[in-house]
């Protein structure tokens, strides 16, 4: 399983994030299971129930720069305003997994 797996995601048509990451490192399946738990109460289909704008979804995350793998696992672990951290509540592989999740789901514009 030392393959790697190449996951591109478009965010707006304009901006293309390639990560390159071992083919075991993400579970999508994983992630939307644990975005279905912990997540949806507050982002629903990728919105926001809390603060309108900051939503899941393309644009919100391109103007907020929350675009990335590596963004979206920084306010998962760290949380950030309203966002509460989540360090503490799952490990570092759930936090992959579901910070994968939105990046697709984002991508598919939550379809």
């Amino acid at each position: 399983m030392k393959k790697l797996l190449t996951l591109v995601l478009v965010i707006f048509g304009l901006l293309t994030s390639t990560i390159i990451l071992p083919a075991s490192a993400v579970d999508i399946a994983n992630g939307e299971q644990i975005f279905s738990t912990q997540c949806a109460g507050c982002h629903i289909n990728g919105g926001n129930i809390v603060r309108r704008n900051k939503t899941l979804k393309k644009k919100a995350l391109n103007k907020y720069k929350m675009d990335s793998m590596e963004a979206i696992i920084s306010i998962v672990t760290n949380g950030k305003n309203n966002m509460s951290a989540y360090k503490d509540r799952l490990n570092e592989q759930e936090i992959q997994d579901v910070s994968a999740y939105v990046l697709e789901q984002a991508a598919k514009d939550w379809r």
